[in-house]
């Protein structure tokens, strides 16, 4: 069996970047100092200056002239515009998961979804990554190239505000709870209510978010 080839340094600078956005290592707002950040990848500025572009157009980071790279603040409009999106796609893209997936699918979402409820009760350091990957395990069987990277991106942009969410008013127990009866739904590839459980739980996380989040 072959091993699989390394990732091309710029793609491990860039994953790497991009994780420490998404858990809030990087936090919202503050400025990336990009000759810390390169001294502490062990890599020079070259491939982390490709890495913070591909991130500025991922939407996680945004460019100044005066002040570099920044981490993309978190504000109402934002968490709606991402949300919106994922209720308009996600939904269906889990129906086409769950009339495609096999039984390593089914294993696979179960893993994820056990790997989730274990971060929602160990603390939130890892909730946010464990969540994208246990809603991408429900997509991810559709084949859908272009619909997995598009529900990965969205996730990817919503995994900091679901930290939000969940760190401000521990509605951890909630969050179990609604991850669970879709994951049943979709294990019986009962398709409707997969629909509906998946658009339930993203608009009343989008309805927390209203409450907690500024306006600008």
């Amino acid at each position: 069996m072959r091993s699989r080839a390394p990732r091309p340094l710029p793609d491990q600078v860039f994953a790497e970047a991009r994780e420490r956005i998404l858990s809030g290592r990087l936090p919202a707002d503050a400025p990336i100092r990009q000759d810390a950040l390169a001294l502490e990848l062990g890599v020079s500025k070259i491939p982390l200056r490709e890495a913070l572009a591909r991130l500025e157009s991922e939407g996680l980071v945004v460019s100044h002239p005066n002040r570099g790279f920044i981490v993309r603040p978190l504000s109402r409009a934002d968490a709606e515009d991402v949300f919106d999106l994922r209720l308009r796609i996600e939904p269906n893209a889990c129906v086409l998961g769950a009339l495609e997936a096999d039984k390593a699918a089914h294993d696979a979402a179960r893993a994820a979804f056990a790997a989730l409820d274990a971060a929602l009760e160990n603390g939130l350091a890892d909730v946010g990554r464990r969540n994208r990957e246990f809603h991408l395990a429900l997509v991810r069987p559709s084949g859908r190239g272009v619909t997995v990277e598009t529900v990965d991106r969205l996730l990817a942009l919503s995994e900091r505000y679901v930290r939000v969410h969940l760190g401000e008013h521990r509605r951890l127990d909630r969050a179990s709870h609604e991850h669970g009866t879709l994951l049943q739904a979709w294990l019986g590839r009962r398709t409707e209510a997969v629909r509906r459980e998946a658009r339930a739980h993203i608009r009343a996380t989008l309805i927390d978010l209203r409450a907690q989040l500024p306006d600008a």
